[in-house]
C-alpha cells in the first residue's frame, strides 16, 4: 500500500510505503471500542457521593422512648427507614480507570489508521511548520490540503509555531505521534500526519 506525501501546497512531493500486513485486512472495531471506553473511563471525575446515616444532618436525639408507645423501637430519626434519613450502600466517590493489555491498546490503534485508511481521510505531508507563527497562515495550508471541520494533526515532535498558530483554529488538535490514541483517530473527521509521524507508528504497531 503507498499513500502520497504533499507538502504544505498540496503537491506531490514522493510516496510512503505502508504494510499491509499493519493496516490492510479485517477492520477490529471491536477493538476501537474497548480502547475508546476504556480512555472515556479513565477521565470520568468520579465524584459523586451520598449521605449515609453518620453523615446527614439532625437525629441527636431519641425520636420517642423505648418502651409503652405501640411503635417500633427506633434510635435515630436519620435511619435509612425513614424519610430524610441516610442513604443505604449509595454511591462514593472513586475511580473508574482501568488498564488495558498492551495488544487490545496497540490493535486498537492499528484498527483505527487502517479506518481512516480505508475513508481516505488521512493524508500525509513531508513536513508542518509555521515560520511567522500566524494563524492566518496554518488556516490557508489547511485549506489548501482540503481539509475542514475536527482535524487531528500527528507530528513526532510538534513544531513550536505550527502548534501556537493551530490552537486558535476550533477543531484543530495537535497531538505527538507517541500519545496519540484510537479515541483521538475515530473523533475526528481528518487526520493530518507527517512522513516521520506514520513511519514511527508503523514502526510502533508492527
Amino acid at each position: 500500500m503507498k499513500l502520497d506525501i504533499v507538502n504544505g501546497q498540496n503537491e506531490k512531493v514522493g510516496a510512503l510505503e505502508l504494510n499491509d500486513e499493519i493496516f490492510g485486512g479485517r477492520i477490529k472495531t471491536d477493538l476501537i471500542w474497548e480502547s475508546v471506553v476504556q480512555q472515556n473511563a479513565s477521565e470520568r471525575r468520579g465524584t459523586h457521593a451520598t449521605k449515609n446515616r453518620a453523615l446527614v444532618s439532625g437525629g441527636g436525639i431519641k425520636p420517642y422512648k423505648q418502651k409503652g408507645t405501640g411503635r417500633p423501637q427506633v434510635g435515630s430519626s436519620r435511619t435509612p427507614l425513614w424519610r430524610k434519613g441516610g442513604t443505604v450502600f449509595g454511591p462514593q466517590p472513586r475511580s473508574y480507570e482501568y488498564d488495558l493489555p498492551k495488544k487490545v491498546r496497540i490493535g486498537a490503534l492499528r484498527a483505527a489508521l487502517a479506518a481512516k485508511l480505508a475513508d481516505g481521510t488521512l493524508i500525509v505531508v513531508d513536513r508542518l511548520a509555521s515560520e511567522d507563527r500566524r494563524t492566518k497562515g496554518t488556516v490557508a495550508m489547511l485549506g489548501r490540503l482540503g481539509v475542514k471541520g475536527k482535524t487531528l494533526v500527528i507530528d513526532v515532535a510538534p513544531d513550536e509555531g505550527f502548534a501556537l498558530s493551530a490552537r486558535n483554529i476550533a477543531g484543530v488538535k495537535v497531538v505527538p505521534s507517541a500519545r496519540v490514541t484510537a479515541r483521538d483517530l475515530m473523533d475526528t473527521a481528518h487526520v493530518i500526519a507527517t512522513k516521520e509521524a506514520l513511519e514511527k507508528l508503523q514502526e510502533s504497531l508492527g
